[in-house]
């Protein structure tokens, strides 16, 4: 392979020196690393075909540098040395992703020959990885979990936009993590080092969201009885993010539209102006156009926020994902609760990467942490899980309708198929009444008024927009 890159981690220099001189005048480009998490940075920075790394460094050790390396940059190929090893640790590293292994001392000859089959290895394994996008700051993104397509896509993404000052609008389903990468956009920028402030527009009544976000003057209002500053200039040099901000009254819409274009504000009370730099993030799990096109929206304000749109997948998209997710919170509320569940059986397991998560990875983080605390300890089966959960391969399939001999009451079922569409629309959208009514097509006071003439109840999450 022309021009193959190849590191060589090895805290003895002696060797290390050695090993990269023979390589180096057989053509090969050599880089050199002192000990795994050396040679893990060095990875970041340059495009490496094939590592050779020892197994008894200081920092990371030679296993648990292959299990990092595979899980950021698994097309690379590794081979592992050691004058120490046993069956068991070699079987370990083998079974950690490493192509060889080779004992010390060995020869020089014999390295090349592995080290040419690894390269060939690495040419027909990267067909298959050529597809993926390729992602340099992976580390950075590590709570957001996904190996899916759609989400190496979105990672690649962020990484291209995160040292734009350009405003980013968030859109996706409630629960799909827009926080997460709001932040991961923040801590990518060239802003790192400053404030990420977050604000939910949706949480604060409106007559306190202006004073939150721009700040105010003392005796400005009832209650301003000191002089405080807003979210913005907590957030000047840094990243404000302004959740659902399609919840934001007009009014607002005006001041905030003012600052993008000024980079200017207004504490409330004051005469005087404030310069502020912000790089600003939004997002919604409305859908802003629609609000443009009713007026409950500013078209201008929603040109100015858009300039770089991001869909985030709904989980419903990405069920290969719900394995990781999966392992990634038994793991956190095995550690946060002290308690020892081991994983879920394999018809668990199906039944929850076939459910459709209507409330997306805030859902399935909610389950998961639920089972934990319940379950304690051991392997969590069919039986734990909650009866809607249980339900799923059942309730796909519909019985056939039938007129019984004597007849029955069309009302009657007219109105229970109305009140389980009505439920479902509900359950789909997590109790979001106005998303629900679009569902239905139908006005949002209009399911209201049926719900209370019907005396129907979502008992799921809290309904938002109540």
């Amino acid at each position: 392979m022309e021009n193959a890159r190849i590191l060589i981690a090895d805290d003895d220099k002696k060797t290390r020196d050695f090993v990269a001189a023979f390589l180096s005048y057989k053509g090969y480009h050599v880089f050199q690393a002192s000990d795994g998490q050396d040679a893990l940075e060095k990875i970041e920075l340059n495009d490496v075909h094939l590592v050779i790394t020892d197994l008894m460094m200081p920092r990371i050790n030679g296993l648990e540098f292959i299990k990092k390396l595979k899980a950021m940059r698994p097309e690379i190929v590794t081979i592992a040395y050691s004058a120490f090893a046993n069956s068991e640790m070699t079987a370990n590293l083998l079974k950690a992703g490493a192509f060889f292994y080779l004992e010390k001392p060995f020869n020089l000859e014999e390295l090349e020959t592995h080290v040419k089959r690894g390269l060939e290895h690495q040419a027909l394994q990267n067909q298959s990885f050529r597809t993926k996008p390729c992602i340099k700051n992976r580390s950075l993104l590590n709570n957001i979990i996904g190996e899916s397509e759609k989400m190496l896509s979105l990672f690649e993404f962020i990484e291209k936009v995160a040292d734009s000052d350009s405003t980013v609008l968030l859109q996706g389903e409630s629960g799909t993590g827009k926080e997460l990468v709001a932040r991961a956009i923040h801590d990518l920028s060239n802003r790192r080092t400053k404030n990420f402030v977050p604000v939910n527009c949706a949480a604060i009544p409106d007559d306190l969201l202006e004073s939150e976000l721009f700040g105010h003057v003392k005796g400005s209002f009832t209650g301003a009885i000191a002089t405080r500053i807003g979210r913005f200039e907590l957030a000047d040099k840094g990243t404000l993010f302004l959740d659902e901000i399609g919840d934001m009254k007009p009014s607002l819409q005006v001041k905030l539209l003012r600052v993008l274009q000024n980079k200017e504000l207004e504490p409330v009370g004051s005469t005087h102006t404030k310069k502020v730099d912000v790089r600003i993030i939004t997002a919604t799990n409305q859908n802003l156009e629609k609000l443009v096109v009713t007026k409950e929206f500013r078209e201008d304000l929603y040109y100015r926020i858009s300039v770089i749109p991001i869909v985030l997948p709904p989980l419903k998209d990405r069920k290969g994902d719900i394995p990781l997710l999966i392992n990634s919170f038994l793991e956190k509320f095995n550690k946060d609760k002290q308690h020892k569940v081991k994983g879920l059986d394999k018809s668990s397991l199906e039944i929850l990467c076939t459910y459709e998560w209507p409330g997306n990875v805030r859902e399935l983080e909610n389950l998961i942490e639920r089972l934990v605390i319940l379950k304690g300890s051991g392997i969590i089966t069919v039986s734990d899980l909650p009866e809607k959960y249980r339900g799923i391969k059942t309730s796909m399939v519909q019985e056939p309708l039938s007129l019984p001999d004597n007849g029955f009451c069309l009302n009657s079922a007219v109105e229970e198929f109305e009140n389980q569409l009505i439920l479902q629309a509900l359950h789909k959208t997590g109790g979001n009444k106005k998303e629900a009514a679009m569902l239905l097509n139908l006005k949002r006071t209009t399911l209201i008024e049926k719900l209370k003439k019907k005396k129907l109840f979502f008992a799921g999450s809290p309904l938002a927009n109540s």
